[in-house]
């Protein structure tokens, strides 16, 4: 291992220096001197790491050595952290049928309040990780847990979507099967990052995967539904994908405006036949679909009458 050292610099108009210091890492050796590393970005406004502000993790935590944690991201809006106690809930789940120490509900409301006030509009991720551990796979037998709260700019995507839709196409990367990690937003997301890898237009808003028997299951961000001659369809996920907050809110609101519902395994081949699909997660709401591999669909009226009532319940939020 070898360090070295730039000077201190200052960007023009910048008040604050910054130390900058290189390491050279070499593959075949064991660095046991390196305790912590700093996970920064400059797109992440601020950060809490065990409620304190900071951006420093432990490199022996079982988040970064293993994918061992999981999260959930959400939307702040004029301070507001909207369907806070939604993500909450699915969160404090996932932890439970991971074993993953959960904090709190009454924590974690607190420091997303804290980080809300400091950013009062953007994104809001929440990771939980099991904490520290040592080398290998088996988990210790009493860890604390690790929980990170970090703001994001929102990204700026046209708002013409919401009325207009956007392109999507399906990905090569197909989803493993496994029952057990099923619906669980876990910080293994090695399948999104290759098939969102698949393609750099930046006229297609999604890609759509499928698993290793050639079912639907979601889009590489979001959940996917179809509308059939007026009912509504999203894929079935008891065997892979993530159980999104948003995809539970539609269904629900289906349900309280009278609509069909089915969960079911869906092939590919039925997705050219829906007269109506739309994406969701807690970011973009819902998107409506108006291009799928060269087929065109329109904004529908089920579309239309999902995206007021979720409009509805924000505004509720803001309220509360």
């Amino acid at each position: 291992m070898r360090f070295g050292f730039c000077p201190t610099y200052r960007k023009i108009g910048q008040t604050e220096c910054h130390h900058v210091e290189f390491i050279w890492l070499w593959r075949h050796k064991r660095h046991l001197d390196l305790q912590t590393i700093c996970v920064t970005s400059e797109v992440s406004s601020s950060a809490l790491v065990n409620g304190k502000s900071t951006r420093f993790l432990d490199i022996a935590d079982r988040g970064l050595q293993y994918g061992d944690g999981i999260f959930t991201t959400l939307s702040v809006q004029e301070g507001v952290a909207i369907f806070l106690d939604r993500h909450l809930k699915r969160l404090q789940a996932d932890a439970l049928r991971l074993n993953i120490p959960f904090p709190g509900v009454e924590i974690l409301t607190e420091e997303v309040q804290r980080i809300g006030h400091m950013n009062s509009s953007c994104v809001l991720k929440i990771m939980l990780t099991r904490g520290l551990g040592g080398r290998g796979y088996l988990p210790p037998k009493q860890s604390q847990g690790t929980r990170i709260i970090s703001s994001h700019p929102k990204p700026d995507y046209p708002k013409s979507i919401r009325e207009s839709g956007v392109k999507a196409r399906f990905c090569d990367i197909r989803l493993g099967l496994n029952p057990h990690l099923a619906g669980i937003k876990h910080l293994n997301r090695l399948e999104q990052v290759l098939a969102r890898a698949e393609w750099d237009d930046e006229g297609i808003g999604e890609g759509l995967m499928l698993d290793h028997e050639g079912f639907l299951v979601e889009g590489v961000m979001s959940n996917l539904f179809l509308v059939n001659s007026g009912m509504l369809r999203t894929p079935l996920l008891e065997r892979c994908g993530v159980a999104g907050v948003m995809r539970g809110l539609v269904l629900e609101s289906a349900v309280f405006l009278g609509l069909a519902v089915e969960q079911a395994r869906i092939l590919p081949e039925e997705a050219y036949d829906a007269d109506e699909i739309f994406l969701t997660n807690s970011v973009i709401g819902i998107w409506p679909v108006s291009l799928l591999d060269g087929k065109a669909y329109p904004v529908g009226s089920i579309t239309r009458l999902l995206t007021r009532r979720i409009d509805e319940m924000v505004a509720r939020e803001h309220q509360s």
